[in-house]
């Protein structure tokens, strides 16, 4: 997080200080941020900007005994899916706790979509980050049980992200593989993959990345979707973020 280097300084700066002065507590709660430019907006393989460009950004809350909450959204591009809403608000709360190596994530995820109804979609999720040799990985499961927002029946996205940072660099390459399965809008061809590969390349506190997204959603699929198979198709995605 940003404010661990400036508290890394301050307790620098206290240890060459006279005995009787103190060193600096951390504050109880530390919060982050970004902003993000990207050239589309893909969830879950399927682009929610119509192929356009889209604004992001967001924040988060967290305490030191392992509770967060914080909100992100996106700019859409009317996706027919959500009603016809040209934004996503996203509002999240969870738990994370260090495993003795490895790190347990839970919580709730909620979607909204500003002007429409009947839209928004609750999420529980949960996930365990690890060490992989060199790289980190990372395991988890969203569940989003039967609710009016998303048909007739629940959906489940298992996934699993692997990145790795290369020596001496700032830059980290990663990659994602996850599985749609259900009966809802949320899998709208039925069961489907979805993977990237990407890289990342970050000065200060700016990332510049860069990723290919694919789907295994095929035409025929698409079309018995009534939607462009664009949308689900391979494409090179750029970003832009700056964290805060």
């Amino acid at each position: 997080m940003k404010n661990l280097s400036k508290i890394a300084a301050l307790l620098l700066a206290a240890s060459s200080m006279p005995a009787l002065a103190q060193e600096e507590a951390s504050e109880p709660v530390t919060i982050t941020g970004s902003a993000t430019v990207v050239s589309q907006y893909r969830f879950r393989g399927i682009s929610l900007s119509d192929e356009e460009v889209a604004i992001q950004g967001g924040f988060t809350a967290a305490h030191e005994s392992g509770f967060y909450a914080g909100t992100w959204g996106s700019s859409l591009a009317g996706f027919g899916s959500f009603g016809g809403a040209n934004a996503e608000i996203d509002v999240f709360a969870g738990y994370g706790a260090d495993l003795g190596g490895a790190t347990l994530d839970v919580g709730l995820l909620w979607y909204l979509y500003p002007g429409t109804d009947g839209t928004d979609i609750a999420e529980p999720y949960a996930s365990i980050t690890a060490p992989f040799g060199n790289a980190t990985a990372k395991f988890g499961v969203a569940y989003s049980p039967k609710q009016d927002s998303i048909g007739s029946g629940d959906n489940l996205y298992v996934f699993t992200d692997l990145a790795t940072a290369i020596p001496d660099s700032p830059v980290k390459v990663k990659a994602h593989l996850g599985y749609s399965t259900g009966d809802s809008t949320l899998t709208p061809t039925g069961d489907y993959l979805d993977w990237l590969v990407g890289v990342d390349l970050s000065w200060k506190a700016l990332t510049f990345g860069v990723a290919y997204v694919d789907t295994n959603i095929t035409s025929g699929d698409a079309a018995a979707a009534t939607f462009d198979h664009n949308i689900v198709d391979s494409a090179v995605i750029f970003s832009l973020s700056a964290a805060f």
